[in-house]
């Protein structure tokens, strides 16, 4: 006999099934024993009874999370005794058959809760018994259904789906980067990606024309509850496209995915308003405002895009300009204007350059962004110029980037949305870790593997790197 799942129990009434899974709770009334067995998709009441007499003084041992299987009768629970709470409350099953596959040490928490009483760091230590919780099951399981419905979404939209190197080189994307020695090339070093903003232009140099990734993004820079060290973002390129037709797309997706997995969600305007930079800073004074009617309501999501930022803003402390989103952002021309009457417009008026770059919005929070990218060579080295680059520079470290435009660049743009920031809102959570597998701490820190953490001395010298305290 194959082993079912639980939820598929319901539809087997009379008939024998094979279980498995975790003892969640046990009851002893009178003489019979009662089990609520648990597995990825549900719980069911298991009954133990005393005739069975080698069952069921097997079942006196079992504790909590203790690992079993049983195969059993699949009895519809007597009148009265129903539980309209979980999915399988209206039967039990008469167990015949137990086995014992693997006895568990007394928990360091409770699993009963929704665990946000308990201390975090002590969580993250015991991560793989965090998640057996109902809560974050839930969660990490949806973040599935999310990942695999976009994915499906973009595929039937003739989008090719590709992975970018994790081992790249430093761009500036606004953040530190995390840095990777090279042992074969002593005092090189590989940058792991903060977006794979490059890569995906040069996929539109390419000819791929519509691309997407649900891509690993790594920043070192300061963790809040709504950042992590390493993130997903779901990433998207297109060519011949023009803002509207990107804001469209990711509005229509977002529709569909929080009809299909979120129903009991409310989108509060749809289509999305698009406010400008100005108009949100002046009316909310932020970039990131939260326009719900009732901001109590967690079922209430209220979108917007944010367009027209200025393409630069000003740097005190470092007496620069900077790019308001990064350097590889369309600046928005006026009607008419030329190459060359931009390029004396950058230097007499930085600060009135729009940009055509968007984010998106929701209550509250930025959880994505992206532009109309620069496909010219001669325009991206004036934006570069502009920065502070020199020729040097620009050549060490965006040469591929330029020369790869010298070839045929057609017109594009694309947005990238923060996966784990989406679905913290969409899940209700107060933070990313939640809805996360295997998070870091606040700190950046991850408990479970303790790392960060020191390497072998022969580690450190293969690589020629020695630790200066």
């Amino acid at each position: 006999m194959e082993r079912i799942w639980i939820k598929e129990a319901t539809s087997r009434l009379n008939q024998s099934v094979r279980l498995g899974g975790w003892v969640d709770t046990r009851r002893d009334h009178g003489k019979i024993i009662f089990i609520d067995l648990r597995d990825r998709t549900s719980k069911v009441q298991l009954v133990f009874l005393p005739q069975d007499k080698e069952v069921y003084e097997l079942a006196e041992k079992l504790r909590p999370e203790w690992v079993i299987e049983i195969e059993g009768i699949v009895n519809k629970r007597p009148q009265g005794m129903e539980n309209d709470k979980i999915l399988t409350g209206q039967i039990e099953i008469i167990v015949k058959k137990l086995t014992i596959l693997a006895e568990a040490n007394v928990l360091p928490f409770d699993l009963s809760t929704d665990g946000k009483e308990i201390k975090e760091s002590l969580r993250l230590k015991y991560r793989y018994l965090d998640l057996r919780r109902e809560r974050l099951l839930k969660n990490i399981s949806h973040r599935s259904l999310v990942n695999n419905f976009i994915r499906n979404y973009l595929l039937e939209r003739d989008f090719i789906e590709v992975e970018t190197p994790c081992l790249t080189k430093s761009t500036p994307e606004g953040a530190r980067d995390y840095l990777i020695p090279s042992r074969i090339e002593p005092g090189k070093f590989y940058a792991l990606p903060q977006s794979p903003q490059q890569y995906k232009q040069l996929l539109m140099v390419a000819g791929l024309e519509r691309y997407f990734q649900l891509a690993r993004c790594f920043r070192d820079e300061d963790t809040r509850g709504d950042r992590q060290p390493e993130f997903t973002q779901l990433d998207l390129e297109m060519s011949f496209t023009s803002q509207e037709e990107i804001l469209g797309l990711v509005e229509n997706l977002i529709k569909e995915l929080v009809a299909k997995i979120y129903p009991e969600k409310k989108i509060q305007h749809f289509p999305f308003p698009r406010l400008s930079y100005q108009e949100v800073m002046s009316k909310y004074h932020s970039d990131k405002p939260d326009l719900r009617e009732n901001k109590n309501n967690p079922d209430e999501l209220s979108f917007l895009f944010v367009v027209n930022f200025p393409l630069f803003e000003w740097k005190e402390e470092e007496k620069k300009w900077d790019s308001v989103h990064h350097p590889f952002t369309r600046p928005q021309f006026k009607e008419g204007e030329t190459l060359e009457e931009f390029q004396k417009r950058i230097q007499t008026e930085p600060n009135n350059i729009l940009a055509q770059q968007y984010d998106l919005v929701l209550n509250g929070y930025e959880v994505g962004g992206g532009s109309i990218r620069i496909s010219e060579p001669e325009l991206l080295e004036t934006i570069f110029e502009f920065l502070g680059y020199s020729k040097e520079e620009i050549n060490q470290k965006f040469e591929h980037l330029l020369e790869a435009f010298s070839y045929g660049a057609p017109p594009h743009g694309g947005i990238a949305l923060g996966l784990d920031r989406l679905l913290m809102i969409f899940e209700n959570e107060p933070s990313i870790r939640e809805v996360m597998a295997f998070p870091k701490t606040g700190d950046g820190r991850d408990l479970l593997m303790n790392a960060p953490s020191e390497v072998e001395e022969k580690q450190l010298k293969d690589l020629h790197l020695k630790i200066i305290k």
